[in-house]
């Protein structure tokens, strides 16, 4: 009996252990202005940008960096956006089609190997965006400035793995 009993009590306690432990898969970010750091991207672009400011005050999902003491044709501007991972393929077959098409104005898609579960690269002259899957996690970075899209690229992808480090 007491062997039931001790068996059933030892059972019992895993099981509210186990329902009070955290999830190994945390949810995905709401704020997207904590997930880098001014220092961090200076770092990265060269140019010593702000604090990071939402877009609008109540949407915390996209948050952008500025150059300090206003942009310049030489500055750099940060965007990081967070998504939801329901749209990343739909998001990535519609940038697909456009970049198939006829007259598609010069829209390439690029693989971004070796960052997150999936990425790619959105480019149409000057400009690019590296979009991000890792797990439910979806982000969008893109950098403006007079940089050449490659180096644009580079730094959008170190600035990725950064963001990544902190999930």
């Amino acid at each position: 009996m007491h062997s039931k009993t001790g068996l059933g009590a030892i059972i019992l306690a895993i099981l509210i252990l186990a329902a009070a432990a955290p999830s190994a898969t945390a949810a995905p970010p709401t704020d997207a202005c904590p997930l880098l750091t001014p220092a961090e991207i200076s770092a990265v672009v060269g140019v010593t940008v702000g604090a990071g400011a939402h877009i609008t005050p109540t949407y915390l999902k996209s948050c952008t960096w500025a150059p300090a003491g206003g942009a310049t044709k030489d500055s750099a501007t940060l965007l990081l956006a967070l998504e939801s991972a329901a749209s990343y393929q739909s998001a990535k077959a519609m940038l697909q089609a456009l970049a198939n098409s006829q007259g598609k104005g010069g829209i390439t898609m690029t693989p971004a190997s070796g960052i997150g579960d999936d990425a790619i690269y959105s480019s149409v002259a000057n400009y690019t965006k590296l979009i991000v899957k890792k797990g439910d996690v979806v982000f969008q970075l893109v950098i403006y400035g007079s940089f050449p899209i490659e180096r644009k690229k580079e730094m959008e992808k170190t600035l990725a793995a950064k963001v990544l480090s902190k999930l």
